[in-house]
């Protein structure tokens, strides 16, 4: 099943408040850049991030989820509707984040 773009505009929205989020659209998902580093993305309307060692300090109990077949597993983000939580999510992970690649 593919993402919804209601979905995607809701997480956009609880995003807001960051400057330097974007987004990609990879096979009816989204991925999900802040500041030029992915940090997640949405599969399957559902917000996962990957689980760099502050993400999983702040998701401790966050069930790890394949975002698709033969990927590797990232952490559910369940309360979406927490704004402030996400978008300290998001800064937290940040430094921990790979460089984009050069192309």
């Amino acid at each position: 099943m593919a993402s919804s773009r209601d979905y995607l505009d809701f997480i956009l929205e609880q995003l807001s408040d960051l400057d330097g989020i974007t987004y990609r659209t990879m096979m009816g998902e989204f991925i999900l850049y802040y500041r030029g580093r992915i940090v997640g993305g949405i599969y399957d309307n559902r917000l996962l991030i990957k689980p760099v060692k502050s993400a999983v300090a702040m998701l401790a109990d966050a069930p790890m989820e394949y975002p698709y077949e033969g990927a590797g597993q990232m952490l559910l983000v369940e309360n979406v509707d927490d704004r402030e939580f996400i978008c300290s999510l998001f800064e937290a992970v940040y430094s921990e984040l790979p460089l984009p690649r050069k192309k």
